[in-house]
C-alpha cells in the first residue's frame, strides 16, 4: 500500500482585521461524515493527538490535509482526512469550534477529562496572568498589522492609478475563454472552499504552495499590489463556479478578503499570485507579468513614497512578528501548568478508541 498524501494550509490567519477565521469551510456539515471538536488547555496533547491520527491514516494510504494553527505553524489546529469526509479540529480559542449537529453530525472530545483538576487549580493565579497576557499581546500584533497595512494600502492605490485596466481585462477575459469557453452554464453552480495558503506567524510569513498547487497546470500571476491580480483571480473565480466547477480559493494572510491563489481541481489547474512576500515553488505552465501593465511613469514619480511604505510595511510588519512570537511564548509557559497534570496514559487510550472510530468509519465509506 503506497502511503497518503499530504497538503498542508491554514484555516485562520492573524490579519489587519484582527483573528480572520474561515473555519466554516474546513469540512461542511453537509457533505461531513464526522467531525471531532476537541477541546482542552495548552500542553493537554490536542495537536498531538490529532497529528497521530493523521499519521497513522497516511500510513493506510489514505491523504490527508494538515490545517496548521497561525499563531504557532508546526501546531495543527485540525486534520481532514477528504477522501472519508472526517475532520477532527481544536474547538479552543481563537477559534472556538462547538456542535451545530450533536451527534448526528459532529461531537466532543474533551481532554479536560483527563486532567488533575486540584493540581491545575494550584496554578489558577499563574494561568489567568498569562491568559491575559497572551490576549493583550496579541491585541498588540493586531494593530500593528492593521498599522503595517495602511502602507500597503497606499502602495497599492498608487500603484493603480498606472494600471492598464485594458490590459488586464483582456488578459484575464483570454485566460477565461480558454479555460471554459466549451462549458457554459452549468445547471448547478460549483463550490467554493476557501482558506489561507500563507500565514503571519511567530516564524515570520509562513506559506504551504508547493502542497496545494499540485494540477498538471499552474497559472503564476507576477504582480505588486495594485496591478489587480486579485479582480482577474475573482472573475476566473466566477466562471468556474458558473460551469460547475468546485474551487478552492485561498487569501491574502494581510487582508483576508483577497484572493491570491486558486485550484480548479476537475480542470487540472492551478492559479497562483507571485510577488516578493510569496512565491510558489511548483513549475510554471505559464506566467503572466501584471507588472507589465503600469504606467512606470507613475513609478518614477512616486518613487520616494514607494519606497518609504515598503521600508515602513516591513519595519511595523516585524514588530507585529515579534508580538506574535511574544504571545506563543507565553501561550507555551502555560503548558507547564498543565502537562505535569495530565494523564497521558488515558489520553493514549482515548486516541486509541477514536482511531478505531475512524477506521470504522473509513470502512462504511469504502464498503
Amino acid at each position: 500500500m503506497s502511503k497518503g498524501k499530504i497538503r498542508h494550509m491554514f484555516p485562520g490567519g492573524n490579519t489587519s482585521q484582527g483573528f480572520f477565521s474561515y473555519y466554516d469551510y474546513i469540512l461542511s456539515q453537509e457533505e461531513a461524515t464526522r467531525i471531532i471538536c476537541i477541546k482542552g488547555g495548552p500542553g493537554v496533547g490536542k495537536s498531538t493527538f490529532m497529528k497521530k491520527i493523521g499519521a497513522e491514516m497516511l500510513d493506510r494510504g489514505y491523504d490527508v490535509e494538515y490545517m496548521h494553527c497561525s499563531s504557532d505553524n508546526n501546531s495543527l489546529d485540525g486534520v481532514v482526512i477528504p477522501a472519508i469526509k472526517v475532520a477532527l479540529l481544536d474547538g479552543t480559542a481563537p477559534h472556538v469550534v462547538d456542535p451545530k449537529n450533536p451527534g448526528a453530525v459532529d461531537e466532543i472530545i474533551h481532554l479536560g477529562d483527563f486532567w488533575d483538576e486540584d493540581g491545575i487549580r494550584k496554578n489558577r493565579e499563574g494561568i489567568l496572568k498569562d491568559n491575559k497576557e497572551v490576549g493583550r499581546t496579541f491585541r498588540r500584533a493586531y494593530r500593528y498589522i492593521k498599522a503595517a497595512y495602511s502602507f500597503y494600502e497606499d502602495s497599492r492605490e498608487i500603484i493603480s492609478w498606472g494600471i492598464d485596466y485594458a490590459k488586464v481585462y483582456a488578459t484575464t477575459g483570454k485566460l477565461i475563454n480558454e479555460l471554459f469557453k466549451d462549458k457554459g452554464v452549468a445547471p448547478k453552480e460549483g463550490k467554493i472552499r476557501r482558506l489561507f495558503a500563507s500565514a503571519i506567524t511567530p516564524d515570520g510569513y509562513v506559506n504551504y504552495l508547493s502542497t496545494l498547487l499540485s494540477t498538471d497546470k499552474v497559472y503564476v500571476l507576477k504582480g505588486q499590489a495594485g496591478t489587480c491580480t486579485e479582480k482577474s483571480l475573482s472573475r476566473i473565480l466566477d466562471a468556474a463556479v458558473e460551469s460547475g466547477n468546485n474551487v478552492e480559493a485561498y487569501y491574502c494572510a494581510l487582508n483576508p478578503q483577497k484572493l491570491e491563489h486558486l485550484v480548479i481541481t476537475d480542470l487540472g489547474v492551478s492559479f497562483t499570485t507571485s510577488n516578493e512576500y510569496h512565491e510558489a515553488e511548483v513549475e510554471a505552465f505559464e506566467v503572466i507579468d501584471f507588472d507589465e501593465y503600469i504606467d512606470k511613469e507613475i513609478l518614477e514619480e512616486y518613487e520616494d513614497v514607494l519606497n518609504l511604505n515598503k521600508k515602513e510595511f516591513d519595519s511595523v510588519m516585524n514588530t507585529a512578528i515579534g508580538s506574535i512570537a511574544k504571545a506563543k511564548a507565553t501561550h507555551d509557559k502555560m503548558e507547564a501548568y498543565y502537562i505535569p497534570n495530565m494523564d497521558f496514559e488515558a489520553i493514549q487510550r482515548c486516541y486509541e478508541s477514536t482511531l478505531a472510530r475512524v477506521l470504522d468509519y473509513a470502512e462504511e465509506f469504502d464498503s
